[in-house]
């Protein structure tokens, strides 16, 4: 398996000839946005009614069990998190937990609070987990870092922290290493194994 990361949330996983993409984003945020062929895109936040999807990619937009491509996902609401966008919509944020080749990886998204324990509960034993880096306006380091010994992944996976361009106003992702007591040298991309997986928590810190 294969990771690369484009900012934000927004990861590319290359599992054999499956391509994932999470939490695409546009030119708003002053990144660039990414543009390849995906197989299956999956959202950790979406908008309340559903816009019409005009995608020909499967899109994972919410809580629930989905199987495509021979990958299997699981979703489940964050309560308390969704949030009035106007008085017609509310953003809906979801966990998920993807199972590809034989790892798992859970995907925090947009929590600014940690997930309720029955979620955490039903995670698992997860392999890979990307997790919010930045603080506010997401989850604190300190509470990212309680939330990820209870969780116990082999792999952390940063995800919003600081970048340059980036025009959201989140922390360095160096606060949190602190908040965990790691270091982690920036990397092109992950490439992983379940073989290859360490026997305590790691954390990767990727490059756009």
């Amino acid at each position: 398996m294969v990771i690369n990361w484009y900012g934000e949330g927004c990861f590319k996983i290359q599992s054999g000839q499956v391509t994932i993409l999470t939490d695409p984003f546009d030119s708003s945020t002053g990144l660039t946005p990414p543009r390849f062929k995906t197989d299956i895109t999956i959202k950790t936040a979406v908008e309340y009614p559903l816009p019409h999807n005009r995608s020909e990619t499967p899109t994972v937009l919410g809580p629930g069990e989905y199987e495509i491509k021979g990958v299997e996902i699981s979703g489940w609401p964050i309560n308390g998190e969704s949030k009035i966008k106007d008085q017609k919509s509310r953003i809906l944020k979801t966990v998920y937990l993807v199972k590809v080749e034989d790892l798992n990886l859970g995907f925090l998204g947009h929590i600014s609070s940690p997930p309720e324990a029955t979620i955490v509960e039903e995670l698992g034993d997860v392999d890979l987990l990307f997790v919010p880096a930045g603080g506010a306006p997401y989850i604190t380091e300190e509470a990212a870092a309680k939330l990820i010994k209870q969780i116990g992944p082999k792999i952390v996976v940063a995800s919003f922290f600081r970048v340059p361009g980036l025009k959201s106003k989140v922390g360095d992702v160096k606060e949190f290493l602190k908040e965990l007591g790691q270091k982690a040298e920036p990397q092109e991309k992950l490439t992983i194994k379940k073989k290859d997986l360490p026997s305590s928590t790691q954390v990767a810190v990727l490059k756009i």
